[in-house]
């Protein structure tokens, strides 16, 4: 991963963002895609090649170290989870354990004896444990402590016993855990292998590592420990998957459509020609448009008169039908992806109303004057955003930033629009803070998972709160929700929510069912492909 620039005074984080798709384990058997019909029956290839096609570098390739999306999709294939979910029932279902209890605090675990690693060694409790105690230390500054693992675990060995204490309830313990990725021995003994390298239980391993360019994998032979049964002795499993760095969508449909790539995401007005050539997809439910507002000390987005102009000024529905070129849907929670653990409606009814002309008035009420050059100041102050977009987002992404550019600088805003690439939006937004606004969707299946970038120590003390939020209302629903167990919670969850969306602590404007298209193969998909999934046709 490319080195932070640190901020004065104190060391450079590892980047780490949670983005734009679905981060939970899935199970073969439990969805579906191209329509109607699972992975087909037949007239598969042998020793196949999958390549797909990704539009950001994924930096380091720790597992551990960072949450960019690309990150993600590629450690599933080479490391496997403690637990899975069936993303069909939300049913928790054996992955490397194979038997599990929860009782308040302490939750227990069997770990299947006849997992190994890539490199021919055991996969054990103590391993498991391994893996627990380094991301629930907060000197390792993992993204996934707070987000897939509750703060304050204890984790242990016993023969094949993994066991947890926890210090306190967590309602959706099996659900986080079911997205974190364990690593082996040699790589936990030795973590500056990983950034370039897998030491992993999964499908997969890698063989070669081209940053920018390509990742080159190989398939392990006799895996049969992947989720619920999972294995890569199936007709039509890869015997390599080639993930190529293609940072332009347009071209990555090109070269799907030539039969030169054999899966690609597309989120914009090239998915028209894609669905026009019937191609197989696989798609997945998320949030696709959130505004983010940096809160920190010094930045004019501290201001909630401003953040909340900022809002009422922009036209969400419009950018919603931009961004997501006509096929989006209004977010309803802050948590979509499936298997969702709380459905509902948290947003809808706490967004502001589209009113310039009453975003203009706040901020004269405010301070913020309009100067002779058209930009705002107050108290010698210029009202400027350093505004940041995923170029993930693709040209829908970039014309709806054009549109929120141009209302704001009507407003009176002086905006420096930038976009950057998924894993240089999260150096900034983890490392030098120099933005004010962005646009960075979070995707997870669990509201507890957002709970370390919503609230709790920011990002110059160490924690994952990037944008400083701090909301007493959300951190009290917080704290009732989680005396609670699971969906016994999920109203107050929702309250949670909709406390941030009202304070403008964060806009969410987009849902999308995101599709990942496919030529030549058929794989299934949670956001990310399901590795065990894929097939190549003959």
């Amino acid at each position: 991963m490319k080195p932070l620039t640190a901020p004065s005074g104190r060391a450079a984080r590892p980047a780490a963002l949670l983005l734009t798709l679905a981060l939970t384990s899935t199970v073969l058997a439990a969805c579906s895609g191209g329509g109607d019909d699972a992975v087909s029956d037949g007239g598969f290839a042998t020793d196949g090649t999958f390549t797909l096609a990704l539009a950001t570098d994924p930096g380091s390739l720790d597992p551990h170290a960072s949450a960019v999306s690309s990150v993600i999709g590629m450690s599933r294939l080479a490391y496997d989870t403690i637990v899975a979910v069936d993303p069909g029932s939300t049913e928790v279902v054996p992955s490397l354990a194979d038997e599990w209890s929860v009782d308040g605090t302490t939750a227990s675990f069997t770990v299947r004896d006849d997992v190994t690693c890539a490199d021919g060694s055991e996969f054990t409790a103590g391993t498991a444990a391994a893996n627990i105690e380094y991301v629930a230390d907060p000197a390792n500054e993992s993204p996934y402590l707070g987000a897939f693992l509750p703060a304050g675990v204890k984790a242990s060995a016993d023969g094949d016993t993994l066991t947890l204490e926890l210090a306190a309830p967590a309602p959706f313990l099996l659900e986080g855990l079911s997205s974190l990725a364990m690593v082996c021995d040699s790589g936990l003994a030795d973590r500056t292998t990983l950034a370039a390298g897998t030491a992993g239980t999964g499908p997969f391993v890698l063989e070669e590592a081209a940053p920018d360019d390509h990742y080159t994998y190989t398939v392990r032979e006799g895996y049969t420990w992947g989720p619920d049964g999972a294995t890569t002795n199936e007709a039509g499993t890869p015997a390599s998957v080639n993930v190529r760095i293609v940072a332009n969508e347009t071209t990555s449909a090109n070269l799907l459509l030539s039969g030169e790539v054999n899966a690609v995401q597309v989120i914009g007005p090239d998915t028209e020609r894609l669905e026009a050539a019937g191609l197989y997809s696989a798609e997945s439910a998320g949030v696709l448009g959130e505004q983010w507002y940096n809160h920190a000390e010094g930045h004019v987005t501290a201001d909630p008169a401003v953040r909340a102009a900022l809002a009422q000024a922009l036209d969400l529905a419009e950018l919603q039908q931009v961004l997501t070129s006509g096929k989006g849907t209004a977010p309803t929670t802050l948590a979509t992806v499936s298997p969702a653990a709380c459905t509902g409606d948290s947003i809808t009814g706490a967004l502001p109303e589209h009113d310039p002309e009453a975003a203009a008035a706040a901020l004269d009420d405010a301070g913020w004057t309009l100067d002779d050059d058209g930009v705002r100041a107050k108290d010698g102050t210029p009202l400027t955003i350093a505004f940041l977009h995923d170029t993930a987002l693709g040209t829908g992404g970039a014309s709806a930033a054009e549109l929120a550019t141009a209302a704001w600088t009507d407003l009176g805003v002086d905006v420096q629009v930038t976009g950057k690439n998924t894993t240089e939006l999260s150096e900034i937004l983890f490392g030098t803070g120099a933005w004010d606004v962005a646009w960075e969707p979070i995707n997870v299946s669990s509201p507890d998972q957002l709970v370390g970038f919503l609230s709790g120590p920011a990002v110059a003390d160490g924690g994952t709160n990037f944008a400083a939020i701090d909301n007493p209302d959300y951190a009290a629903a917080v704290g009732e929700a989680t005396t609670m167990q699971g969906a016994e919670g999920c109203d107050t969850w929702l309250a949670a929510e909709t406390a941030l969306v009202e304070a403008t602590n964060v806009t969410p404007f987009a849902n999308s069912l995101v599709k990942i298209y496919g030529n030549g193969a058929e794989f299934l998909s949670t956001g990310s492909i399901v590795p065990t999934s894929i097939r190549v046709l003959g």
